[in-house]
């Protein structure tokens, strides 16, 4: 992801796997992989929605209305990860706290020009995040990074967060089970796990 013209695309629902699908046959000079899941999840955005967050890189899916007792940020790469994420949110707003999950869809975008070396590539791509937009996605008073997978493509929000506090919960290994929520209990990822390490 760090090479000049080199993206990973991590759709959350079947709009934005389409989204990503267009992007990704309407560029040049790109190399994109795709991760999505083959399970039906719920639709979270609007394929404008879903357009937007794969050319800007990141999108909000939820954020609570009240909570005076801190704002929590969940930055999250993958789609069936979301499923406890949403379960510790509404645990957590119960608490009192502010939550806000964001997805992390088209991570290249959310680093800055410095980090990226775009402008060695014969057609570069310099378009990144500004501060102003990732600060209004990924700014609170603890930032959590979840991920569905390894925790690579969470490495442009962990560092240009400005989170005092930041944890970082990635998947572990595969196994088999009978549900979705018995594999995300094995890899740490429930929403047990979830809320108690941001508690």
């Amino acid at each position: 992801m760090r090479n000049g013209n080199v993206y990973a695309l991590f759709p959350t629902d079947a709009n934005m796997i389409q989204a990503a699908y267009e992007w990704a046959l309407d560029t040049a000079n790109k190399g994109i992989a795709i991760f999505a899941s083959k399970t039906p999840l719920p639709v979270r955005t609007s394929l404008g929605q879903a357009r937007r967050a794969v050319r800007e890189g990141a999108v909000t899916l939820y954020e609570s209305t009240g909570g005076d007792r801190g704002t929590l940020v969940f930055a999250v790469t993958g789609d069936m990860v979301l499923l406890p994420v949403f379960e510790a949110k509404d645990r957590l707003e119960a608490q009192g706290y502010r939550v806000r999950v964001v997805a992390v869809v088209n991570p290249r975008r959310l680093y800055r020009p410095r980090d990226v070396a775009w402008e060695t590539c014969s057609q570069p791509d310099g378009a990144f995040m500004d501060e102003e937009h990732f600060g209004a996605l990924f700014d609170g008073d603890l930032l959590c990074g979840v991920s569905g997978g390894p925790g690579g493509p969470l490495e442009p929000v962990m560092l240009r967060s400005r989170a005092p506090r930041r944890e970082l919960m990635t998947w572990k290994r595969g196994e088999t089970a009978a549900t979705p929520s018995e594999v995300m209990a094995f890899n740490g990822l429930s929403a047990d796990d979830i809320a108690g390490r941001v508690l």
